[in-house]
């Protein structure tokens, strides 16, 4: 009689005490040296980098579209839209993510760990894509429904094709999303820019995004999601079951402060953006994390908790910075962990 191993379950996400990521782009064409600059500058949260400065495809809207199955897009003069049949865009992209992913196996050669990988979100992709008719694919419901699904399944070979290359690792898939409050408030324009496109109702928001919670968990992986936008959806996240929430700590408001201290006491990873996502001066690593550590004392959280429940990270995508000040961003972020850890009041 034969039996049917059954996988195991993965434990609860939690993330490295002091630890310090990327958001994804990073600047320049060269792979393998972004790669090198995402895995040892930050070092207990590596990820995989984005290097958009190579052209559409590269960009973090047609990386994700390039990972879709049985859906495929080109770009065209107002973005990119639907087509038929893949195609050089296509190609393209999937090359490059090829490529990076060679080059990220290279600088994690017997890493264990947790590994951040990012791709578009459904509904900042349904935002960005036209359909057929020149409007976004977030117009059709059934559109949404089809790219939802489409996504689900491509991020699920990608994740499984990132286990395979680095065999010790957990992928935390991160999903881009800095268009969320724009399509639940109906603030996402038509093709006119006349009109907005209506808003689309939370509860189908939140469903889309536990679905793809769930089958990256399928496939090994946890999954945050990253807005650089103000009026995160902390507690809509939550509720889809994501384990982190990414987002510009500079664009808190009083008005977040409860939802913070929820995610925060129910076990939620917070990836706060305190370092300059363009060349600036970088004050001691600890002044760029004081905010996050007056925020913990005002919500009256546990200081010893500080450094396991909050990762530090620039504001945004480092693709609009020099190479050098990328390096030196995500040094002053893994330092700037380590004072959380070290002085947590």
């Amino acid at each position: 009689m034969s039996t049917t191993a059954t996988p195991e379950t993965p434990s609860p996400f939690t993330l490295p005490e002091a630890a310090a990521t990327g958001v994804g782009s990073m600047p320049g064409t060269d792979t393998r040296e972004a790669a090198k600059v995402a895995v040892e500058a930050v070092g207990t949260l590596p990820f995989l980098p984005e290097l958009p400065a190579r052209g559409p495809g590269a960009d973090m809207i047609g990386r994700t579209l390039g990972m879709l199955v049985e859906l495929y897009a080109r770009v065209e003069p107002s973005g990119w839209r639907f087509g038929d049949r893949p195609g050089r865009d296509t190609r393209r992209a999937r090359s490059w993510l090829g490529e990076d992913l060679d080059a990220l196996e290279e600088y994690t050669q017997g890493y264990e760990g947790p590994l951040k990988v990012q791709a578009v979100g459904p509904w900042t992709l349904a935002a960005a894509v036209e359909t057929h008719n020149g409007e976004a694919a977030l117009r059709d419901p059934g559109a949404c429904r089809d790219l939802a699904a489409s996504l689900a399944e491509g991020l699920t070979a990608h994740l499984r094709e990132v286990r395979r290359r680095v065999p010790g690792a957990r992928p935390l898939l991160q999903l881009d999303e800095p268009s969320l409050t724009s399509v639940l408030l109906g603030q996402v324009a038509t093709a006119s820019g006349y009109r907005t496109h209506r808003a689309v109702d939370r509860a189908v928001v939140e469903g889309s995004l536990r679905d793809l919670v769930a089958a990256a968990g399928a496939a090994g992986a946890d999954v945050v999601v990253h807005s650089c936008a103000p009026g995160v959806p902390f507690g809509l996240l939550r509720r889809a079951g994501v384990a982190g929430v990414s987002f510009d700590f500079s664009l808190l408001t009083e008005r977040d402060d409860d939802a913070i201290g929820e995610a925060a006491e129910g076990g939620t990873a917070l990836l706060a953006g305190v370092v300059p996502g363009t060349d600036a001066a970088l004050s001691d690593p600890a002044g760029s994390v004081s905010g996050v550590r007056a925020l913990w004392r005002r919500l009256g959280l546990d200081p010893g908790a500080l450094a396991r429940s909050v990762a530090v990270t620039p504001s945004c995508g480092l693709a609009g910075a020099t190479p050098a000040y990328a390096r030196a961003a995500l040094t002053h972020c893994a330092r700037a962990a380590r004072s959380l850890a070290d002085n947590p009041e």
